[in-house]
């Protein structure tokens, strides 16, 4: 239940995220459920080999180049995904910047409302 309820507070952010961005456009839920997942399974699978491979960078950029392999997977996001379309590099980056401050305030409200 656990892993549901998370796959819901990613997409309700990444259709937030969405909304807030003109660069990033996504039709409908359905499209904000399939990119929370795909991003989901592309950050457990693939992040952790480009972080690997990219280590020297990574780490010469103190850890900048972070946020490029990040925006390179939600643009790899986006190309799979039909209904989900993102304008460009810098778009992506912003997007990653924007989705994860949402959904650390959605889980942190959500950690909050269990503690009381």
């Amino acid at each position: 239940m656990n892993l549901f309820i998370k796959i819901l507070i990613s997409s309700l952010a990444v259709m937030l995220s969405a909304w807030l961005l003109p660069g990033i456009h996504i039709d409908d839920y359905f499209t904000g459920i399939a990119v929370a997942i795909v991003l989901a399974l592309l950050n457990t699978f693939l992040k952790p080999l480009l972080v690997v491979i990219t280590l020297p960078i990574t780490v010469f950029t103190l850890g900048f180049f972070l946020l490029v392999i990040n925006a390179l997977i939600i643009l790899l996001a986006g190309n799979w995904i039909p209904n989900f379309v993102v304008d460009g590099f810098w778009w992506a980056l912003i997007f990653s910047f924007v989705l994860s401050i949402i959904t650390s305030l959605m889980e942190s409200l959500g950690q909050s409302s269990n503690n009381q």
